[in-house]
């Protein structure tokens, strides 16, 4: 079943012939790249926007992963947009309409045809307002479109020789503030600093979710004992507040995803 869906992309790709991907450097993203790629005489290049509410290490590895696999690629700068800087709750939903502007006025200048992303087949199941935005602006979805799944695509990446198959899942800054609160850079790059010192203690795919001066580290189940009996745990507490946060706590229900989103969905169920 997976090399049929494999094959539909493959169709799918070539029938579009011309097209920007938008790259995040995710693994879904970095595997439509990789393949739209291997595929030949496809006219292409690989977009990255470039906003404060992106780290800095997923920017950087774009551009690693498109010098490795010598693919053209475009960074744009794109500044927090007024729209989302109080952070409500249509927040993805008015940031893909904001930047995949951006990404389409490029592909006009630049006479792309198409503006592809990475969207799969699981992403139409989970809370995702920004899927609306997309299929506003007519963005392809190629993944979705041939039936996809995350697994699926962790599979074919590992197959391909990809390093980023089983890469943590990674959703922008923005996702670790509560909605209704007014972004600054200050907190971003505080959120930023201890994931990435979390990721150099190893502990991958950990959030730390802000409210105020409070930090809230959400991680894998498998690193619950690790963190609460590491020798480290006392260099951990020294060095998030080093970076700003008062105090530290471990949320016990560990990371899932859009576990902000909780309140949003509570309240769309009771509205409707």
């Amino acid at each position: 079943m997976i090399n049929i869906k494999s094959e539909r992309l493959n169709s799918i790709l070539i029938n579009l012939n011309s097209f920007v991907i938008a790259f995040s450097g995710g693994v879904d993203s970095s595997f439509l790249l990789h393949r739209a790629h291997s595929l030949k005489k496809l006219n292409i290049i690989a977009v990255t926007l470039r906003t404060p509410y992106i780290p800095s290490s997923e920017i950087d590895e774009t551009i690693r992963f498109t010098r490795f696999h010598e693919i053209k690629h475009k960074i744009i700068e794109i500044s927090l947009p007024e729209i989302i800087r109080n952070n409500p709750p249509e927040r993805c939903y008015f940031c893909k309409k904001t930047l995949f502007t951006e990404v389409k006025k490029f592909a006009k200048e630049n006479n792309y045809n198409y503006v592809i992303d990475g969207t799969n087949a699981d992403d139409t199941s989970d809370f995702r307002p920004g899927l609306k935005a997309l299929m506003e602006m007519e963005i392809k979805s190629p993944l979705m479109e041939s039936g996809l799944t995350k697994n699926d695509i962790r599979e074919l990446s590992k197959k391909e020789g990809l390093s980023i198959w089983n890469k943590p899942a990674m959703a922008c800054l923005l996702t670790r503030i509560p909605y209704n609160t007014e972004v600054n850079d200050s907190m971003l790059r505080m959120v930023e600093k201890a994931e990435d010192f979390l990721f150099e203690k190893g502990f991958p795919g950990t959030r730390v979710r802000i409210h105020g001066n409070l930090a809230r580290i959400e991680c894998l189940p498998g690193y619950f004992e690790k963190i609460v009996h590491n020798p480290d745990r006392e260099q951990i507490i020294e060095s998030l507040k080093k970076i700003g946060f008062r105090y530290i706590s471990l949320d016990l229900e560990g990371y899932r995803t859009g576990s902000s989103d909780s309140e949003i969905k509570k309240y769309d169920k009771e509205r409707n």
